[in-house]
């Protein structure tokens, strides 16, 4: 088998592996929806790659507001690789004690609120206290992680703790230990992720279960839409109507803030 052949073959028993949570990701579903419909938003947070999960979620095509992307560029800027903002910054920043309370002390956080904490391994300390913070602050925490890499790893936390201790629902992205799907006949190390392709199967199938409810309760999402499906004006239209709904909602987490 090929190495593309085989990396399509592992991204088949994904999908497998998110089909199986699906009472997982239909009561993710419900607890997003009541915090939409409550008025409230769903914070969103990843490090490093796990920042990918956060975008998938909004604002995207095919998505709509209710989201609140908590996305640290310290954390998740990439391209420079080496040097200034380089890569060994944002790894040794993820894993400094104290930084997610520096993260949510710009939003005044209250129950109704719900959060999706993302990190392949669930042991980098930021992600952790992230979901600690939340939780004690009255958010119920839905925690994406990569079971059996998270399980098989090491948390960088004094205590052990990994994130999957502060979250109210677990979800998996079917990636296997190390997250690497594809072995090559002479190279001693495997390549090509899969807990990228795992994560958007998630959290896409979730934002599906969200917008059913949503339009069952008689409030349907203003989906960002392609002008080439809804045509340019109603296009427009969403476009500006869901960015003027995100920053109505994003406003009530800023106005009485320190008070």
């Amino acid at each position: 088998m090929t190495p593309s052949l085989q990396y399509l073959e592992k991204c088949r028993a994904l999908i497998d592996a998110v089909e199986s949570q699906q009472s997982l990701i239909e009561e993710t579903a419900d607890l997003f929806s009541r915090t939409i419909l409550g008025g409230r938003m769903v914070h969103l947070f990843g490090s490093g790659h796990s920042r990918i999960m956060t975008e998938e979620m909004w604002p995207r095509y095919g998505s709509f507001p209710g989201f609140n992307p908590i996305v640290e560029l310290s954390l998740s800027f990439h391209n420079l690789v080496v040097g200034a903002n380089g890569q060994r910054q944002a790894m040794f920043l993820e894993n400094v004690p104290g930084l997610a309370d520096r993260i949510l002390r710009n939003f005044d956080l209250g129950e109704g609120d719900s959060a999706l904490v993302v990190s392949s391994s669930g042991c980098n300390v930021v992600p952790i206290e992230m979901a600690e913070i939340f939780q004690k602050r009255g958010v119920k925490v839905v925690a994406l992680i990569s079971r059996q890499h998270a399980e098989a790893s090491t948390s960088k936390r004094g205590d052990g703790r990994k994130l999957q201790d502060f979250a109210d629902i677990v979800l998996d992205t079917g990636a296997p230990v190390g997250d690497a799907m594809v072995t090559i006949e002479g190279l001693d190390t495997p390549v090509a992720p899969g807990s990228t392709v795992g994560g958007c199967l998630i959290v896409n199938s979730v934002k599906a279960e969200v917008a059913k409810r949503l339009t069952d309760a008689g409030q349907p999402p203003k989906v960002l839409s392609a002008g080439a499906i809804v045509g340019a004006d109603r296009a427009v239209e969403l476009f500006e109507a869901a960015y003027d709904e995100h920053a109505h909602r994003i406003a009530k987490y800023y106005e009485n803030l320190g008070s």
